[in-house]
């Protein structure tokens, strides 16, 4: 898919915050021979299976969401795209990106300051640091959901929702997780793959 405006214009992006996308695009393309932070194989197609992929969330969160944690970021998707189009759709949101590799967190931080957008990078492990209370969590290529969920657990408010975006094999984890926990969930298809989707989740407990 081409990396024109015209493949973002449906979530109301601006022209600046598309600029600052392709700066972000090309920022990744330069450091990954160095740091790893996609696989190579995707470098050629990167603005479909990476940005959009990631940009896609947009149209499951909530517009009240004011504190937004991206767990295990590495090079940023979908926590670093989400936080470009909150500086300019939700100024006020507060994104916290845990990334525990520090030359991955070192990348985040180069972003935020190149492109002027505000973001937390916490370069520790998301089992060791003080419990987050966000109101919106994602985890992209984290863990299997039954062990993810334990982190969401742990950082996510009573009230707030984690949009996980899974492979295929989303069905057997989700047979696992509900051996420890309860939640709400809805699955939407994903608009940049028909092998992946998205799990919405809330009201999450445990079994």
């Amino acid at each position: 898919m081409s990396n024109n405006f015209s493949t973002v214009e449906r979530f109301n992006v601006s022209r600046e915050t598309f600029d600052k996308l392709k700066i972000y695009e090309d920022l990744t393309k330069k450091w990954n021979p160095h740091i790893n932070l996609v696989s190579k194989n995707t470098l050629n197609s990167m603005w479909n299976r990476h940005i959009l992929d990631a940009l896609q969330l947009v149209d499951y969160v909530d517009a009240s969401t004011n504190k937004y944690s991206d767990l295990g970021s590495g090079g940023g998707f979908p926590g670093m795209v989400l936080a470009i189009i909150f500086s300019e759709q939700s100024p006020s949101t507060e994104t916290i990106l845990v990334e525990s590799d520090k030359r991955k967190a070192e990348f985040l931080r180069t972003v935020s300051r190149e492109l002027e957008v505000e973001v937390k990078v916490i370069a520790e492990r998301i089992e060791e640091i003080p419990d987050l209370k966000a109101n919106l969590i994602t985890a992209r290529a984290l863990a299997p959901l039954d062990r993810l969920l334990s982190f969401v657990y742990r950082h996510l408010n009573a009230d707030g929702i984690a949009l996980l975006p899974k492979g295929n094999s989303y069905q057997d984890e989700i047979t696992a997780a509900k051996k420890n926990w309860r939640f709400d969930l809805e699955v939407k298809p994903s608009m940049t793959s028909t092998d992946a989707t998205i799990l919405k989740i809330g009201a999450l407990s445990r079994v």
